[in-house]
């Protein structure tokens, strides 16, 4: 349904992002997820046509049978909306504050549909329902300030779902929000993703959160995919030392929720930061933070394995069958 090949960002004499291949089917929840500055929300707002104005694309970026590179922001603004739904990072930033709830999901259906009158109103109230906010009369009549930062992501992923699209790409949706409001959002995400079969890009730094929303997960470093699998198979198997290195420094949860079992405990740590884009080292881009670097490392690794587990790593972990 969404395929990508060969994608590059580049904005000025930098390339940002390079994503050899990337694919998510019907109905499927991918993850990307990596270091803030790896390059996965800027993937994603170039898949929805939303990448700053100064970044250049190449490559291809398919969505059923369109070719999305090279649209006019108009065709591109037509597909937004009715065909990719997308929710953004930060709803005080997204929502207008100045206009009440009910006109900003109106004008969201009235860009995207073709409801008119009493239908779009009536479709307003459905969508409130369905995002699971109470009091949906009321609720239209509002401003963003009046209500929690909870209740206006759910404004957004409404809006997001008002054209019922095909795609639903969310930008690290719950990262203005506390722990507790995060968990709801992320049931509500699944579920709505689950009710409507609509394919789900998911973007996170989190990978515990990743693993628990998407049944595949991609690993971005560099501006690179280096490692994509079924999310069971990334957690327990990975083949990238990036991955690996992730893993071993995600806390986790405790088994049972019993924090006494975490106590003792310890944690790897990836030394250094993600470069910025001026000073990735040759070959591997993450060679220099990797301490099973060898001397092929300093050439650009291809993409290797099959579908089911795609790797860029000229020195993987090694896993011993049926480990």
């Amino acid at each position: 349904m969404l395929s990508i090949r060969d994608l590059r960002v580049t904005i000025g004499a930098y390339e940002i992002v390079h994503i050899e291949k990337l694919d998510v089917a019907q109905g499927r929840r991918v993850g990307l997820v990596g270091e803030s500055g790896s390059g996965k929300s800027l993937t994603a707002m170039s898949i929805a046509g939303l990448q700053p104005r100064e970044a250049r694309l190449t490559g291809s970026i398919r969505f059923g049978d369109r070719e999305l590179i090279g649209l006019t922001d108009d065709n591109l603004a037509a597909i937004r909306g009715r065909d990719i739904g997308f929710i953004p990072q930060d709803p005080t930033r997204a929502l207008n504050p100045t206009t009440r709830i009910g006109k900003q999901v109106a004008e969201a259906l009235r860009l995207n549909t073709d409801l008119e009158g009493r239908a779009v109103k009536a479709r307003v109230l459905d969508l409130l329902r369905q995002v699971q906010l109470p009091d949906v009369e009321a609720m239209v009549r509002r401003y963003p300030h009046q209500i929690s930062g909870g209740q206006q992501q759910r404004i957004l992923i409404a809006m997001a779902i008002a054209a019922n699209p095909r795609l639903l790409i969310a930008d690290e949706p719950t990262t203005a929000l506390d722990v507790t409001v995060q968990n709801e959002i992320l049931r509500l995400i699944v579920s709505l993703s689950a009710t409507h079969n609509m394919s789900l890009l998911f973007v996170s730094h989190e990978l515990g959160v990743v693993r628990a929303v998407c049944d595949e997960i991609g690993v971005v470093y560099g501006g690179q995919l280096v490692e994509m699998a079924s999310s069971s198979e990334i957690v327990s198997r990975p083949r990238h030392r990036y991955t690996d290195a992730l893993i071993g420094a995600n806390p986790g949860l405790p088994e049972g929720n019993e924090l006494t079992e975490m106590m003792g405990r310890r944690f790897h740590v990836i030394e250094g930061s993600v470069p910025s884009v001026a000073n990735f080292p040759d070959g591997c881009r993450f060679r220099d933070r990797c301490g099973f670097a060898i001397d092929r490392c300093t050439e650009d690794p291809p993409v290797t394995g099959s579908d089911d587990h795609l790797l860029k790593c000229w020195n993987p972990v090694e896993r011993t069958p049926g480990a």
